[in-house]
């Protein structure tokens, strides 16, 4: 049974070829069905590992209301965003510091 490093190398291969997954499959002895399996798992595999952790954050006993809040990543990178902030744009920001 293959690998997921060789479905990976084969997912690459089939890419990088520029043909239809039936196409490849068939000139390479592999069903389209498994092919485009692994694309999809191998894709699900590398956004889950590209997601930052997420940590607890707690407010200090007696703590003001802040009007931004501070977030240092792992490598060393800080982001600071003011309260109300939006989701989605913070989290591609995330994505990209921490890809870097």
């Amino acid at each position: 049974m293959a690998t997921r490093e060789t479905w990976a190398a084969r997912v690459r291969d089939w890419k990088r070829s520029g043909l239809t997954s039936v196409v490849y499959a068939e000139r390479q002895g592999l069903r389209a069905s498994t092919l485009k399996w692994w694309s999809c798992r191998l894709g699900q595999l590398a956004a889950a590992a590209m997601k930052p952790p997420v940590v607890e954050v707690t407010l200090a006993q007696g703590a003001v209301a802040a009007s931004a809040l501070e977030v240092v990543l792992a490598s060393g990178a800080r982001v600071v965003v003011p309260v109300g902030f939006d989701e989605t744009t913070l989290a591609r920001l995330l994505t990209v510091l921490e890809g870097r």
